[in-house]
């Protein structure tokens, strides 16, 4: 890590607010929905698929639920109204996991039952350790109901990752896999950098082997290149699979993978409630705000 990044990495919890809005901008639609939209077909138009997400998680009370609930489902009928190539990202923790999980439960399975009669397709984010079981279990029983419009997003870092995915084999899965950004304590999580790349090459073979749909989410050039070594071993078609990359975040790479035949969905944000995002997706990838500064001093190196 270079001392630049070192140092984002470390202060960005305490960098003032427009300093972080002027690092992440890039990395966000903007504060509307018909941010969201616009970027979105500029995506299409490159021939990438959208994942739209509001920004707000860990809600206080069961209104802010609500509110987040009908936010959701008006951006189900935004896309199908608008005819963009997109689908839905939601936080249980927005919906309301951490106050009843039963509300929580009964407002997803509405915004993925407004998407099941759009046709269309509802992602679960997993969030930090805390909310793990809770989550797989909600998306158990949407699966059940939904089989063909609800996923969930699995975090390679976790060591109980593995067993997760044996667990949910019985029956047709469809993960977006991802490293995972939370800092969970070393009896939870792998911490070496090496060892987490392993254990998402490790998970990609596991859910190849059981058929699932995956979404490979990742800006690591060296995991691009494992992803698609496994795909051609497998023989997969490409609607059966996709790559996802974070908005703003490496499009060279993300051109490349869409010329060389593979399908690719972009992570689209929104919302005013941008902060807590920016400065998680920054603590995590300071290269963000190195690249940021180069494009303000006008310089090709930093």
């Amino acid at each position: 890590m270079s001392i630049f990044n070192f140092l984002v990495s470390k202060t960005i919890m305490h960098i003032p607010g427009p300093l972080v809005h002027f690092f992440a901008r890039g990395y966000i639609a903007g504060e509307t929905l018909s941010d969201a939209v616009r970027v979105t077909r500029e995506l299409n138009q490159r021939k990438m698929m959208a994942t739209i997400d509001i920004l707000g998680e860990f809600i206080k009370t069961k209104d802010e639920a609500i509110f987040f609930k009908q936010q959701c489902l008006e951006i189900l009928e935004t896309i199908h109204r608008e005819k963009i190539d997109a689908n839905l990202s939601l936080k249980p923790t927005q919906m309301g996991l951490e106050l009843d999980e039963e509300f929580a439960t009964a407002n997803i399975r509405e915004i993925v039952a407004k998407a099941a009669e759009l046709g269309n397709f509802v992602r679960i984010d997993m969030e930090d350790i805390g909310c793990t079981d809770a989550t797989i279990k909600l998306y158990r029983h949407l699966r059940a109901e939904f089989p063909a419009n609800v996923g969930l997003v699995v975090q390679a870092y976790l060591r109980r990752t593995g067993a997760d995915i044996e667990n949910l084999s019985d029956a047709p899965m469809h993960f977006r896999l991802c490293k995972g950004i939370y800092n969970e304590p070393r009896t939870a999580a792998w911490k070496d950098p090496v060892t987490i790349n392993r254990s998402f090459v490790s998970a990609l073979k596991r859910m190849f082997r059981h058929k699932a749909y995956v979404g490979i989410a990742t800006h690591d050039e060296k995991l691009v290149f494992e992803a698609m070594e496994l795909i051609e071993r497998q023989g997969l078609k490409s609607d059966e699979y996709e790559f996802q990359m974070l908005l703003g975040v490496d499009e060279e790479l993300r051109q490349i993978i869409v010329d060389a035949g593979h399908r690719l969905r972009v992570y689209v944000p929104f919302g005013a409630s941008w902060m807590p995002y920016s400065r998680r997706r920054l603590k995590e990838n300071p290269a963000i705000a190195q690249h940021a500064l180069r494009q303000m001093l006008g310089m090709k190196r930093f």
